[in-house]
């Protein structure tokens, strides 16, 4: 992996921003391993992927895609070198956007949990979804290391209008 990835640097990293690193390391109600058995067994890996990137391309970021309840992790992400984690499932256990925001927002970009796509873009109405979108853009976009994204996939589920409503308070903020 980290011989292909050196050689898609060299081809392309002077036009990349963001390399995407996926792994699902949490559920709803906590990781799906301890943090030791993260910092044993998966941060040497992540590390070396995010140092061979940083050396490389020191303009590239590493973003790590992991949803669920991943927050007690973040330190060891920090660590590892990640700059950004997405989707940020804040409808998860321990993952409120002001406490994310306020424990790790000096160290790390969160690039999602602007909106929760489980309950309130599906089934909150307009104003519901404007102000819980503006709610998560107020907790976690001062100082930035914020990127506007839902907290993951929108379904067909999800009315136009709440989408609209979604936008219109994102404007808010331009």
């Amino acid at each position: 992996h980290l011989a292909n990835l050196a050689k898609y640097l060299e081809a392309v990293g002077d036009f990349i921003q963001v390399i995407i690193m996926v792994d699902d390391y949490g559920q709803q109600q906590g990781p799906q391993i301890s943090t030791r058995m993260f910092r044993d067994y998966f941060k040497p890996g992540v590390a070396r992927v995010c140092e061979l990137v940083h050396e490389r391309c020191p303009h590239v970021k590493v973003l790590l895609h992991s949803c669920g309840s991943i927050a007690p992790l973040i330190p060891e992400f920090i660590e590892a070198g990640i700059d950004a984690l997405n989707p940020v499932q804040i409808t998860a256990e321990k993952m409120d956007p002001a406490v994310l925001k306020r424990e790790f927002g000096e160290h790390i970009t969160f690039w999602g949990g602007g909106a929760d796509t489980r309950q309130v873009l599906p089934r909150g109405t307009p104003a519901e979804v404007k102000d819980h979108v503006r709610r998560n853009i107020e907790a976690f976009a001062p100082g930035g290391g914020f990127v506007f994204a839902t907290a993951h996939n929108m379904l067909p589920d999800v009315p136009p209008q709440n989408i609209e409503a979604m936008f219109e308070a994102i404007d808010e903020y331009r």
